[in-house]
């Protein structure tokens, strides 16, 4: 099966502290390969002196709470995806406990043709509260909560995540394929409700894509970038950039950090606020209207929102608290629940 490349390698950058981070990488935009950001941890450590090293660590700081497990036939070729109907998800779904699993993992390592296995968007703070000790994010507020990802040989379709993602190589190697979030229009995305990670996915197979079925992906990736991980490197992957991830060894272990951008005085009234939301009401509400109507509405987003034409509020006092100003706290708690209670 050939893979299909990126043309555009994602930029490296080494020796990465918080400063840089904030200050030069994030005003970018863009991805970034942080190389060797956590080559400190404990896990690394484990996992570039063996594979066996490296699940043994993660079994002793295992306290076998039961996690959110994937299971996949050999056929799907480690593709978690869509049933072919795009009904449902092509795999089954358990809960098992993070040493079980790789007991599993690493039982079928010399198998040919293995069961795909995955953890998934597990809380490293519910199963292993120990681990933070000896890996800790140097980027991040304390308070971000780590995430673990761990599997055999697997490819997770382009998506996107609802928030910024700081993602850790801890054992085995990834590929990562970015692509800009323009380019949704050449991805080809399938339905939202049955996306078997919770957002839609791209249709396309990156590792074989089907140029007459989907012939705008060429063009997609044309404008993708890429890079394989190892073991402490780490990526920044901006939101709403997609991105597909290919674990390419038989046992792979990846730590993830999600955070909002929302302001601290938005947070107190909705810990899981983000624009993914305001898209899904959007799409319910508008993207059925007549042509002319949405047109309508557009002109009303880009001058809102998108603020194509500079400042809505330029005209405005500045002393004004208005939700096109700046809301005091209770105007905010009027909106927020205004918005609940049409919601519900």
């Amino acid at each position: 099966m050939k893979q299909s490349t990126a043309v555009n390698r994602i930029q490296e950058w080494h020796n990465v502290d918080q400063e840089i981070f904030e200050n030069q990488i994030r005003p970018l935009n863009q991805p970034a390969v942080l190389k060797g950001l956590v080559d400190n941890w404990d896990l690394v450590k484990a996992a570039k002196s063996s594979e066996e090293d490296a699940v043994n660590y993660l079994i002793s700081l295992d306290n076998h709470t039961p996690v959110y497990t994937i299971i996949g036939l050999p056929e799907i070729d480690g593709r978690f995806f869509y049933s072919d109907d795009l009904s449902a998800s092509n795999f089954g779904k358990t809960e098992a406990a993070m040493t079980a699993t790789l007991e599993q993992l690493y039982a079928l390592r010399n198998t040919p043709k293995p069961h795909s296995v995955a953890i998934q968007a597990a809380s490293i703070r519910q199963i292993m509260p120990d681990f933070e000790a000896t890996n800790t994010m140097p980027l991040l507020d304390k308070t971000t909560e780590p995430t673990l990802w761990l599997g055999n040989r697997a490819q997770v379709a382009a998506h996107y995540d609802v928030h910024p993602n700081i993602a850790c190589v801890a054992v085995g190697k990834r590929r990562f394929t970015l692509f800009p979030p323009e380019q949704i229009t050449n991805l080809y995305i399938g339905p939202t409700l049955n996306a078997p990670g919770g957002v839609p996915i791209s249709l396309v197979d990156l590792r074989n894509p089907d140029y007459q079925k989907f012939p705008k992906f060429s063009e997609a990736l044309e404008q993708s970038q890429s890079a394989i991980l190892e073991p402490g490197d780490a990526i920044y992957i901006p939101t709403p950039w997609w991105h597909a991830v290919e674990s390419l060894e038989t046992i792979n272990v990846l730590v993830n950090y999600w955070w909002s951008e929302m302001t601290n005085q938005d947070l107190t009234h909705d810990q899981s606020l983000s624009p993914s939301h305001s898209l899904m009401h959007s799409m319910l509400t508008i993207a059925k209207l007549e042509p002319s109507q949405r047109d309508a509405w557009r002109h009303f987003f880009d001058y809102l929102v998108f603020q194509v034409n500079g400042d809505p509020a330029s005209h405005l006092p500045e002393e004004l608290n208005d939700l096109v100003t700046t809301l005091t706290e209770e105007q905010r708690s009027v909106v927020y629940q205004l918005l609940k209670s049409k919601l519900s």
